[in-house]
């Protein structure tokens, strides 16, 4: 890490790393700002986000649509930030695992499961307890809940570091581009971000909820309380402060993975410089290309449903009908899911599932006679398309 890289406000800030890295020094990071930060150039691109989630928020709120708060959402987030690390596995094989069971899982899978399931449980409690619900505690259970099938962490989850990281230079702390706080720093570092994500300095008068989440996210990174795992804990933060401050949850690692080099540019920035109109502006534009990106796909299935009503002639209130609205939050399944979701027999439900294989909207998966699992593929091929492209209606 480069001292001349650093601003003079970050350069007061440096503390000398112990033994055996006591040549070099680490940022113990000033607490997050609680005065208004000037937005100048950036400002335009924070109103069109406040703008955006403004939008969500009458979806969820007047219009009670269901896809503003899909499963699918929040398992495409986990597949997404878990693939920024390198923990690479599919919405597909995700969802699979979810109706098949773990046996045969891969690690990555099983990772990126456990992040869907934390995030999943995590926001009616951040939407019930509030800013609160931002403790050690919760930060702990995010960690360890994430980290908890990564056969290559060799420590405990959930605990704090004890000792020296850096970011950059990969496995040479010379080469560098930011060292974190010395680990005796780390705990009352991450009380500065906690106390700011509880809100209890001025920072919910002078600031905008985008400012904050862009603050906050970037404040903890810098912390970097843990020997890994902290890009993934940090995201995870994001839909959690949505949630606690009654908006519906953005999951942005879609975005922030489809410009992973900007999203590290910007993060470097508030390190190094503490730039947090850059930060600022990135978070910006995220929220606002996810929400126009929620808005596409979700036309996209409700044509898709139409159009599948279309396939076959449907008896009125059947099960096979009421299955179509469910297949975009259930593109793989199980006839056991399916029987529970309608609240119908297992006959039922797989008379249902014979006659959507039948129009082409279902197809069975496994080739086994019991267990089967059934894909909606047209959903699978919206869901997922790169970031930012348009649907491709159709099978394949």
């Amino acid at each position: 890490m480069r001292r001349h890289d650093l601003s003079p406000a970050v350069r007061e800030r440096l503390e000398r790393l112990p033994q055996p890295y006591a040549n070099h020094y680490g940022v113990v990071p000033q607490p997050p700002p609680e005065d208004a930060i000037p937005l100048g150039d950036i400002g335009p691109s924070h109103r069109r986000a406040s703008d955006a989630l403004a939008r969500v928020k009458l979806l969820a709120d007047e219009f009670h649509d269901p896809f503003v708060v899909s499963r699918l959402l929040a398992r495409r987030e986990a597949v997404s930030s878990s693939s920024i690390e390198g923990t690479n596995s599919t919405l597909d094989e995700l969802l699979s695992i979810e109706e098949t069971g773990t046996e045969e899982a891969r690690d990555a899978a099983l990772q990126v499961r456990d992040y869907a399931l934390t995030l999943e449980a995590l926001i009616p409690e951040a939407a019930n307890l509030g800013p609160g619900i931002f403790d050690r505690e919760l930060i702990e259970r995010l960690h360890r809940e994430t980290m908890k099938s990564d056969p290559d962490y060799r420590h405990v989850p959930g605990e704090l570091r004890r000792t020296v990281v850096w970011i950059g230079g990969v496995r040479d702390i010379a080469y560098s581009t930011y060292n974190p706080a010395p680990p005796d720093a780390v705990p009352g570092c991450l009380d500065d971000t906690l106390s700011y994500l509880r809100g209890e300095g001025m920072q919910v008068m002078t600031q905008s909820l985008i400012t904050r989440m862009a603050v906050s996210h970037a404040h903890f990174e810098a912390v970097h309380p843990f020997l890994d795992g902290n890009g993934r804990t940090g995201r995870l933060l994001l839909p959690l402060m949505m949630a606690a401050e009654g908006q519906p949850p953005l999951y942005l690692s879609p975005y922030i993975e489809a410009h992973k080099t900007e999203y590290y540019a910007t993060l470097k920035a508030a390190q190094q410089r503490l730039d947090w109109p850059a930060a600022i502006a990135f978070l910006s534009d995220a929220v606002v290309a996810t929400v126009d990106e929620l808005l596409v796909t979700r036309k996209a299935l409700k044509d898709l449903e139409a159009e599948w009503a279309t396939r076959r002639r449907f008896r009125a209130r059947s099960a096979a009908l009421r299955s179509l609205e469910l297949l975009a939050s259930y593109p793989v399944l199980t006839a056991t899911r399916l029987a529970g979701l309608l609240e119908v027999s297992f006959p039922a439900a797989m008379t249902a599932i014979d006659q959507l294989m039948d129009a082409g909207i279902l197809q069975e998966r496994t080739g086994y006679r019991r267990n089967r699992v059934f894909v909606a593929p047209e959903v699978l091929t919206v869901i997922n398309r790169p970031f930012g492209a348009e649907p491709l209606m159709g099978n394949g």
